[in-house]
């Protein structure tokens, strides 16, 4: 017989390649900015090597992940530009404006979870990863409450280990690892299915949650408010700047869904402000339950709401353009919550 060659694993081969990858990963100290004079040489350069190590990163991820299945780039002229950034050919001095964001999308193999679905997602900033990037994770396996405690791990995890150093797939090996273990737990403590009669069913709320910001600046949370108020069929609006104003109205359930998913995203403050909760006649089985929500709607849609944009960094908007707009809804009452002055 002759001899006998063992075959590495996957994750092991992937955590071979990420090994590698950070022994040739330099970080250098970011310099100052000069509001006059620009970027400071020094910046510049820090600026350049991180973007180095973005691409360096994302070609790491495409060979660790080549289908899209896998790996999906939801912004490819972002990626594009920061290419042309590394390799010179950029007309900018500074990083470019728009920020790689991409998904992952894994499944667990293991006996109890074969073909669970969770999906990272991820946006770098321009000084990544000297700060950290913008993950958040997704599992259709989990409840709301089990999907909020992971998420909050995952962040005290980048936190402690990953400051200073790529972790994308730091990230989705940590995910795999804990994942496994909040669904078996759910397994345990899933309780028997019991039947209801139609007459102890909870009757379902319509809710409008207005959500204050101390600022919404950050492009990829601008997006994820847009894309998840679509997602759950949520209407309302989004002002970023400083405050940032985020207002969303549908189902209970929906809202409730979407501000769990917003609140665990990195915040200098965030709180809801107010919110209206408001019993329906009917329940979720019920022809006339669309109907009667959409007619308590004040906003059609989702949109991002601007007003005259100013300020030395155009971050601030018009106070009194946002309460007419408000007036207009018929909700000019939450202005002075808000701001606690009255609006004219």
């Amino acid at each position: 017989m002759g001899p006998l060659f063992l075959l590495p694993c996957v994750s092991c081969v992937r955590r071979l390649k990420e090994s590698e990858f950070k022994q040739n990963f330099i970080i250098r100290r970011c310099g100052t900015l000069d509001s006059e004079a620009g970027l400071h040489p020094e910046t510049c350069m820090s600026y350049l090597e991180w973007a180095e190590s973005q691409l360096a990163e994302i070609e790491l991820l495409t060979s660790m992940f080549p289908t899209v299945e896998e790996l999906e780039f939801t912004d490819q002229l972002a990626l594009a530009e920061l290419r042309d950034y590394v390799e010179g050919s950029a007309s900018t001095g500074g990083p470019p404006p728009s920020r790689p964001q991409f998904l992952i999308k894994q499944k667990l193999d293991s006996a109890n979870t074969e073909g669970t679905l969770f999906i990272l997602s991820c946006a770098y900033p321009s000084e990544y990863p000297s700060v950290l990037p913008e993950i958040t994770v997704r599992c259709p396996g989990l409840s709301r409450a089990q999907q909020t405690q992971l998420q909050a791990l995952l962040n005290a995890y980048l936190m402690e280990n990953c400051q200073g150093e790529i972790c994308v797939l730091s990230a989705v090996e940590w995910v795999k690892d804990n994942l496994q273990l909040f669904i078996d737990k759910s397994l345990l403590e899933a309780p028997a299915p019991k039947k209801e009669s139609a007459s102890s069913r909870t009757p379902e709320v319509f809710s409008r949650l207005w959500i204050y910001s101390h600022h919404i600046y950050n492009k990829s949370k601008r997006k994820n408010i847009l894309d998840w108020s679509k997602e759950l069929g949520l209407s309302g609006f989004s002002m970023p700047g400083k405050p940032g104003i985020v207002c969303v109205e549908g189902p209970q359930s929906a809202c409730e869904d979407f501000w769990s998913r917003v609140k665990v995203l990195t915040w200098k403050k965030i709180m809801i402000r107010h919110r209206e909760d408001i019993p329906l006649d009917c329940q979720s089985e019920d022809s006339r339950l669309v109907e009667r929500i959409d007619s308590l709607r004040k906003f059609t849609g989702f949109e991002e709401a601007m007003f005259d944009p100013h300020g030395n960094r155009g971050n601030h908007m018009d106070l009194g353009q946002l309460y007419q707009f408000l007036n207009e809804k018929g909700c000019c009452e939450v202005f002075q919550m808000y701001f606690g002055i009255e609006g004219r």
